[in-house]
Protein backbone atom coordinates (compact mmCIF):
# COMPACT_ATOMS: atom_id res chain seq x y z
CA UNK A 1 0.00 0.00 0.00
CA UNK A 2 1.26 3.72 -0.95
CA UNK A 3 0.91 6.08 2.24
CA UNK A 4 1.91 9.80 2.34
CA UNK A 5 2.74 11.54 5.36
CA UNK A 6 2.11 14.70 5.38
CA UNK A 7 3.30 17.00 8.47
CA UNK A 8 2.74 20.99 8.78
CA UNK A 9 4.28 23.95 10.11
CA UNK A 10 6.69 23.26 12.63
CA UNK A 11 6.71 19.85 13.24
CA UNK A 12 10.25 19.61 11.94
CA UNK A 13 11.05 21.00 15.08
CA UNK A 14 9.91 18.36 17.70
CA UNK A 15 12.10 17.26 20.10
CA UNK A 16 13.12 21.88 20.28
CA UNK A 17 9.80 23.24 21.01
CA UNK A 18 7.58 22.24 23.88
CA UNK A 19 8.89 19.19 25.14
CA UNK A 20 6.42 19.12 27.47
CA UNK A 21 3.93 18.91 25.24
CA UNK A 22 5.37 17.24 22.09
CA UNK A 23 8.16 15.05 23.64
CA UNK A 24 11.96 14.80 23.47
CA UNK A 25 11.76 12.72 20.10
CA UNK A 26 12.97 14.48 17.37
CA UNK A 27 11.90 14.83 13.67
CA UNK A 28 13.79 12.15 12.58
CA UNK A 29 12.97 9.64 14.88
CA UNK A 30 9.34 9.93 14.01
CA UNK A 31 10.52 9.59 10.22
CA UNK A 32 12.37 6.78 10.98
CA UNK A 33 9.57 4.98 13.41
CA UNK A 34 7.15 5.77 10.08
CA UNK A 35 9.55 4.41 7.84
CA UNK A 36 10.08 1.13 10.05
CA UNK A 37 6.28 0.22 10.23
CA UNK A 38 6.15 0.63 6.41
CA UNK A 39 9.27 -1.58 5.71
CA UNK A 40 7.93 -4.29 8.22
CA UNK A 41 4.68 -4.29 6.68
CA UNK A 42 5.76 -4.09 3.17
CA UNK A 43 4.08 -0.83 2.54
CA UNK A 44 5.54 2.33 0.45
CA UNK A 45 6.08 5.33 2.40
CA UNK A 46 6.24 9.20 1.74
CA UNK A 47 7.10 11.61 4.37
CA UNK A 48 6.66 15.04 3.46
CA UNK A 49 7.03 18.21 5.54
CA UNK A 50 6.34 21.76 5.27
CA UNK A 51 5.78 25.50 6.77
CA UNK A 52 4.25 26.09 3.79
CA UNK A 53 0.46 26.50 3.28
CA UNK A 54 0.50 25.71 -0.60
CA UNK A 55 3.19 23.34 -0.85
CA UNK A 56 1.28 21.42 1.49
CA UNK A 57 -2.30 22.09 -0.99
CA UNK A 58 0.24 20.63 -3.81
CA UNK A 59 1.47 17.82 -2.30
CA UNK A 60 -2.21 16.63 -1.42
CA UNK A 61 -3.43 17.32 -5.10
CA UNK A 62 -0.20 15.29 -6.19
CA UNK A 63 -1.31 12.52 -4.29
CA UNK A 64 -4.91 12.66 -6.63
CA UNK A 65 -3.02 10.81 -9.83
CA UNK A 66 0.38 9.62 -8.09
CA UNK A 67 -1.02 6.32 -6.55
CA UNK A 68 -1.40 7.06 -3.03
CA UNK A 69 -3.60 4.79 -0.91
CA UNK A 70 -3.71 6.62 2.54
CA UNK A 71 -2.68 9.95 3.93
CA UNK A 72 -1.89 10.42 7.10
CA UNK A 73 -1.67 14.33 7.67
CA UNK A 74 -0.69 16.21 10.81
CA UNK A 75 -1.58 19.92 9.23
CA UNK A 76 0.01 21.67 12.25
CA UNK A 77 -1.83 25.27 13.17
CA UNK A 78 -3.25 25.06 9.65
CA UNK A 79 -5.87 22.40 11.50
CA UNK A 80 -7.57 25.25 12.88
CA UNK A 81 -8.39 27.50 10.04
CA UNK A 82 -7.42 25.89 6.70
CA UNK A 83 -10.14 25.57 4.71
CA UNK A 84 -7.94 25.58 1.51
CA UNK A 85 -5.97 22.15 3.07
CA UNK A 86 -9.59 20.92 3.94
CA UNK A 87 -11.02 21.35 0.48
CA UNK A 88 -7.54 19.74 -0.82
CA UNK A 89 -8.49 16.55 1.08
CA UNK A 90 -11.97 16.34 -0.06
CA UNK A 91 -11.10 16.27 -3.44
CA UNK A 92 -9.16 12.54 -2.94
CA UNK A 93 -12.41 10.70 -2.59
CA UNK A 94 -11.06 7.42 -2.72
CA UNK A 95 -7.95 7.99 -0.62
CA UNK A 96 -8.43 6.93 3.28
CA UNK A 97 -7.73 9.85 4.95
CA UNK A 98 -6.48 10.41 8.81
CA UNK A 99 -5.30 13.34 10.81
CA UNK A 100 -2.93 13.17 13.57
CA UNK A 101 -1.86 15.16 16.67
CA UNK A 102 0.74 14.53 18.71
CA UNK A 103 -0.97 16.22 21.65
CA UNK A 104 -4.64 15.84 22.98
CA UNK A 105 -6.10 19.16 21.38
CA UNK A 106 -9.29 18.46 23.46
CA UNK A 107 -7.19 19.56 26.76
CA UNK A 108 -4.97 22.68 25.18
CA UNK A 109 -6.04 26.66 24.19
CA UNK A 110 -9.86 26.98 23.56
CA UNK A 111 -8.18 27.73 19.23
CA UNK A 112 -6.66 23.76 19.40
CA UNK A 113 -10.19 22.29 19.87
CA UNK A 114 -11.84 23.16 16.18
CA UNK A 115 -10.54 21.64 13.35
CA UNK A 116 -11.79 22.43 10.06
CA UNK A 117 -9.78 19.71 8.14
CA UNK A 118 -10.78 16.57 10.13
CA UNK A 119 -14.23 16.50 8.65
CA UNK A 120 -11.91 15.88 4.95
CA UNK A 121 -10.93 13.26 6.36
CA UNK A 122 -12.04 9.63 7.52
CA UNK A 123 -10.66 9.90 11.30
CA UNK A 124 -8.79 11.81 13.43
CA UNK A 125 -5.90 10.59 16.44
CA UNK A 126 -4.94 12.97 19.12
CA UNK A 127 -2.99 12.42 22.00
CA UNK A 128 -1.14 9.36 21.31
CA UNK A 129 2.28 10.82 20.74
CA UNK A 130 3.93 9.93 17.84
CA UNK A 131 2.32 6.81 17.94
CA UNK A 132 -0.54 8.35 16.76
CA UNK A 133 0.98 7.93 13.48
CA UNK A 134 1.26 4.36 13.71
CA UNK A 135 -2.14 4.10 14.84
CA UNK A 136 -3.33 5.80 11.36
CA UNK A 137 -1.21 3.83 9.15
CA UNK A 138 -2.90 0.72 11.14
CA UNK A 139 -6.67 2.33 10.34
CA UNK A 140 -5.15 2.70 6.71
CA UNK A 141 -4.02 -0.92 5.83
CA UNK A 142 -7.07 -2.05 8.11
CA UNK A 143 -9.14 -0.09 5.60
CA UNK A 144 -7.46 0.30 2.41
Amino acid sequence: MKILVINGPNLNFLGIREKSVYGSQDYEALCQMIEDKAQFHGDEVEIFQSNHEGDIIDRIQEAYSDGTEGIVINPGAYTHYSYAIHDALKILENVVKVEVHISDITNREDFRKVSVTAPACDKQIYGLGLEGYLEAMNFITKRG
